[in-house]
């Protein structure tokens, strides 16, 4: 690496300071750069070590070197850096969160689809890959609580932190707000840190009475869901094809969202369903090719109750003219091959 070069890199550094002075982190570099034709975009993660945690932290999400001449003069590169807390239990930092960032990093480099605070993710397994008894199988983004966000000359960077989370909390996120749900989760989750041996915070009572008044009080945040089967075709009426595996999330992102005024998108990879809060039935294709379902509100109870985790095909009583269908899904692993277990 060429220092003189290498002012984003050395902002980093000067980020971490404060929190770690002359420490000497963990570090793994990158031999073959992306940008040279290498598999993995990250030129370099460090892992420190604290008393009861490591804390990972990521280098080329922004921009390291020089300054892309025709990217944003105000932000560095996709203007956030990965961290990672990982609850310690080794005297050397595992790599597999290394992989972690490096999957997430290249997931955003080859989509074009970036992350911010407040989004989350299914990851389709553990996120510690080698340990299936793990229950932390999904994840959300939060500002880093030490590093916070940092000027460079390339233009500013947040610390975008990777919080682990049980299919649980997960499906609470989507049901409410990712930010409110971490309020909540947060005095069990001091600086953020990932435990992939503990369960779902859930199971306290106390704590799932709170989200659960607070899903009710404020509804969903969540307007897109993707999911593997969203589309529809028109005879005798509009059919809705849906899938058996997502079915109960639909269910109960409707309940969120269109009862607060708020659209719920879905979006497969062939089709894009927006389902609209009107105060009369409309069916309106879209210039996008998307297909704007308008439902009023004495009909969703009777378009939920149509979808339901089990194929079969159901006319919505109130809405003439709709049916849905709902298809078998066929889970895939986290490597995305089929695995031989059909849903529905």
């Amino acid at each position: 690496m060429d220092e003189s070069k290498a002012a984003g890199w050395e902002a980093i550094d000067r980020a971490l300071e404060p929190v770690y002075g002359d420490a000497e982190p963990h570090h793994w570099g990158t031999l073959l750069r992306w940008r040279l034709g290498g598999n993995d975009p990250l030129d370099g993660i460090s892992a420190y070590p604290r008393t009861d945690h490591w804390h990972y932290v990521s280098y080329g999400m922004s921009e390291l070197y020089e300054k892309d001449p025709g990217s944003d003069p105000e932000v560095s590169g996709w203007g956030f850096e990965f961290t990672f807390r990982l609850a310690r239990s080794e005297d050397t930092p595992p790599i597999w969160p290394a992989n972690l960032l490096q999957n997430l990093a290249r997931y955003v480099y080859t989509s074009g689809n970036w992350f911010e605070a407040g989004h989350h993710m299914d990851v389709n397994g553990p996120i510690a890959a080698d340990r299936d008894d793990s229950a932390i199988r999904a994840i959300m983004f939060a500002e880093d609580p030490e590093l916070g966000t940092a000027s460079t000359p390339h233009g500013r960077l947040q610390f975008l932190q990777i919080v682990g989370l049980a299919p649980e909390e997960y499906e609470a996120a989507r049901q409410w707000n990712t930010m409110s749900l971490l309020d909540v989760l947060a005095p069990r989750l001091p600086l953020y840190v990932t435990d992939i041996d503990r369960t779902s915070l859930l199971s306290d009572p106390e704590l799932a009475a709170a989200v659960q008044a607070g899903i009710e009080r404020d509804g969903s945040s969540s307007g897109m869901l993707f999911v593997s089967t969203a589309d529809w075709h028109e005879e005798d009426g509009i059919t809705l094809r849906l899938g058996a595996l997502q079915a109960p999330t639909i269910r109960r992102l409707l309940r969120g969202r269109l009862p607060f005024g708020r659209p719920l998108v879905l979006q497969s990879e062939n089709a894009v369903l927006r389902f609209e809060p009107t105060d009369g039935f409309t069916l309106e294709h879209q210039d996008d090719g998307a297909l704007s379902v308008g439902i009023p509100e004495t009909a969703l109870d009777d378009l939920i109750q149509s979808i339901r985790p089990a194929a079969g095909r159901t006319p919505v009583r109130s809405l003439p003219g709709l049916t849905v269908e709902i298809v078998p899904t066929r889970m895939r692993d986290e490597y995305g091959q089929e695995t031989g277990e059909v849903v529905g």
